[in-house]
């Protein structure tokens, strides 16, 4: 038996692969992980019409505090986990990976777009892009910056930063977490505006992030309505790029002659 890590894409069901597709149809269990990101045009309902069989949605505390139920679920049926964009893009996936090996379970991965890839769309060069940082939504006692520090890293080294902005997914407050309540909150998405606000929250104490940054604001990439819009983080942070899923580059300081033609073609007019 086989666990099936198979990816979705980063729009409609139509984005699944031939051979994604033969998988999920061929599997006894299906789960849709909805902890690291989510479908854009295509609902629960959608999928299961699309393909014709029930799915189980898997959220954080299935992903990872009952992961070895999943590998057990495995051991004796084929297993396919769908996630959005590529299966491999997000750390949760590499370690049940890697768990599912190590503990005897046949493993499949099929890979799709992601964001990572994706976001070449934006006109910056893939190859010019530095480490990938996730910006996490602020909490009363807790705004971790570090995001902030490996931004400066890569502007250094004349590098783009890709920035993927926080999501929460059937996510428990920490007083219902410490009292072990299965009560979860809203879902929540984080905006480009919300992530430039943070980042100028960390700037007021590091100052090495002004106003004036050049940054790319992208918002459901790989959907029919998707958005993108080029200005300073100044600009940015007053437009408003829509639903959910958004994401942010944050331009490396000198930009190739292409680059500039593509920031200027996306910059507000």
């Amino acid at each position: 038996m086989t666990l099936t890590l198979v990816g979705l894409g980063l729009g409609a069901v139509q984005d699944i692969t031939l051979r994604g597709l033969k998988a999920i149809q061929n599997a006894d269990v299906i789960l849709l992980e909805i902890y690291t990101s989510v479908l854009i045009d295509t609902s629960l309902e959608e999928l299961e019409s699309f393909i014709g069989k029930p799915v189980r949605q898997a959220d954080r505390i299935t992903v990872e505090e009952r992961a070895d139920e999943i590998l057990e679920e495995a051991r004796e049926k084929d297993v396919a986990l769908l996630v959005a964009g590529d299966p491999l893009s997000a750390t949760t996936h590499c370690d049940l990976c890697l768990r599912a090996e190590k503990a005897g379970v046949k493993v499949d991965v099929i890979h799709n777009a992601s964001i990572i890839n994706a976001i070449g769309r934006t006109g910056m060069q893939l190859y010019r892009f530095g480490e990938v940082v996730s910006i996490p939504l602020f909490e009363k006692n807790w705004t971790p910056d570090s995001f902030y520090d490996k931004i400066v890293k890569n502007m250094k080294s004349n590098l783009h930063t890709l920035c993927l902005l926080d999501i929460k997914v059937r996510e428990r407050s920490i007083e219902n977490l410490m009292a072990n309540r299965m009560i979860f909150e809203p879902p929540r998405f984080m905006s480009v505006k919300v992530a430039i606000e943070q980042m100028q929250q960390v700037n007021d104490l590091k100052q090495q992030l002004p106003p004036t940054t050049r940054a790319i604001g992208v918002a459901r990439l790989g959907s029919k309505t998707a958005k993108i819009v080029a200005g300073t983080l100044e600009q940015l942070r007053d437009l408003d790029f829509g639903e959910p899923l958004h994401s942010m580059v944050i331009c490396a300081p000198q930009l190739h002659d292409i680059e500039e033609e593509y920031f200027a073609h996306y910059s507000q007019k």
